[in-house]
């Protein structure tokens, strides 16, 4: 893709972008908004639109690839799963990265839709307020994105999160949909999190009306413990960046499961990356 991949954006110093590469110091938020519009309606057809359910449990801004219009493509199915439509997913190992990886798997270790559209929520934060979904250096009640942006909307500052590298010119009707979409996706319990066809709508609307209303936060950063976080059993994956090679995991498949690798040429092409269906033909 011309642009790369959509971490590069929210993360590369400035002073290492070259005059080569022509891209904005800064993303503005119709970028922004654009490329997780792209995104979910990509979810949405993996979910519900393609001949199988395709789970893609590595959502993460390293896999958003960005054409030259930044349309958001999502990318690398490398632990990808598919299974019929109305089937119920078998169990296996917990995959993907830390900060963007739904409680219930540790638990069940079965990934459903409700998984991605956790990760989802993750990225849309991500991007929103242009941190990493844990960042390891910061003060403790800061280190995990989703919680400290919940405190933020529970004391009614909701706009602080947004990435101050904008300098505050952004929608702020769209931003707020945005983080409020990204806390719902997030939520710990399953059941309370929209299906992606919902977030679609939500992203794609402008009214705040439309949205089910919020409550406070789910849980305190201490009682994640109670949801499963203390029994991980990681396996390494294939990162992309020094903060992924610290919190990536990785595939193992179940027996009554179908790997993304054999039936990759018939993933969808679109709305996903062309680049990750070729990059699985080779698995």
């Amino acid at each position: 893709m011309p642009n790369g991949s959509l971490d590069k954006f929210l993360y590369t110093p400035e002073v290492t972008r070259t005059q080569t590469t022509r891209r904005p110091l800064t993303l503005s938020w119709a970028q922004r908004i654009h490329i997780l519009r792209g995104v979910a309606s990509a979810l949405l057809y993996l979910h519900e639109e393609w001949d199988h359910v395709v789970l893609h449990r590595d959502i993460k801004a390293s896999n958003v690839l960005l054409d030259s219009d930044f349309n958001g493509r999502l990318g690398d199915f490398g632990l990808a799963k598919l299974y019929e439509h109305g089937a119920n997913p078998s169990t296996t190992r917990v995959v993907g990265t830390l900060g963007y990886l739904a409680p219930e798997l540790t638990r069940t270790g079965r990934a459903t839709t409700g998984c991605d559209v956790f990760t989802f929520g993750a990225l849309i934060l991500e991007v929103v307020c242009g941190r990493r979904p844990v960042e390891l250096k910061a003060e403790p009640e800061e280190m995990v994105l989703v919680d400290w942006v919940w405190e933020r909307w529970a004391q009614g500052n909701w706009s602080d999160v947004v990435d101050h590298r904008m300098e505050g010119d952004f929608d702020r009707g769209e931003a707020q949909i945005a983080v409020q979409v990204g806390l719902m996706c997030s939520h710990p319990l399953a059941v309370s999190r929209p299906a992606m066809r919902e977030v679609v709508r939500y992203l794609e609307g402008r009214d705040l009306s439309e949205l089910p209303e919020l409550a406070g936060p789910p849980a305190a950063a201490g009682e994640y413990e109670q949801l499963g976080f203390e029994d991980f059993d990681f396996v390494h994956s294939y990162p992309s960046s020094s903060f992924e090679k610290a919190n990536s995991v990785q595939l193992t498949v179940g027996p009554d499961e179908v790997s993304a690798g054999p039936f990759a040429r018939y993933l969808p092409l679109s709305p996903v990356s062309h680049a990750s269906t070729s990059s699985i033909n080779q698995l």
